[in-house]
């Protein structure tokens, strides 16, 4: 698969540095992406799947998905710029910017919190986060740090929650002012 990537040019083996996407690669892996995306904000927002199931959908019809199909998804949802996770939907034309907040395990205590991405790996994880209500766009607050690697206590919509390390790294966002 390497050489062929390589022979179409997708792909190059810079000295000394492994691999590396070229121009070109780097260009049909954003197409990937905004289409992956796509595809999950559709299921979601219009098919009404759980955020939770779309994931493996999207990653079986992304590379199907002709570019009339995905311009007419695309208008159809009013030209999203995030994903149901909160994952910036890369243009169609121009500039990408793939940013990551600051992860919840990482925040101060005894500050509000603003969700702007939940990783979408983990399909139990993230059902359980939205269960909670920790999706994209609420604001929660970061109560404690249970010490010797416990529990971080978050107050979502008046409920209290301990998140264990492995969820709090999942979600993402930018500390309320």
């Amino acid at each position: 698969m390497i050489k062929r990537l390589e022979s179409e040019q997708f792909l190059e083996r810079p000295k000394g540095c492994g691999l590396r996407l070229t121009a070109r690669g780097e260009r049909a892996a954003l197409r990937v992406v905004r289409r992956h995306r796509l595809l999950e904000t559709f299921l979601v927002r219009v098919l009404d799947m759980a955020w939770d199931e779309v994931h493996a959908e999207a990653e079986l019809l992304e590379h199907a998905l002709s570019d009339r199909l995905e311009e007419r998804i695309d208008a159809l949802l009013g030209h999203p710029t995030r994903d149901p996770h909160g994952d910036p939907i890369p243009p169609r034309h121009g500039r990408h910017v793939e940013e990551w907040g600051e992860p919840l395990d990482g925040v101060p205590t005894g500050v509000h919190f603003r969700v702007e991405r939940v990783s979408d790996r983990d399909s139990d994880s993230l059902r359980y986060l939205g269960a909670l209500g920790l999706v994209p766009g609420a604001v929660i607050e970061v109560q404690e740090q249970a010490p010797f690697g416990g529990p971080r206590w978050v107050q979502i919509d008046g409920h209290r929650h301990a998140l264990g390390a492995p969820l709090t790294r999942l979600v993402h966002g930018r500390v309320e002012q």
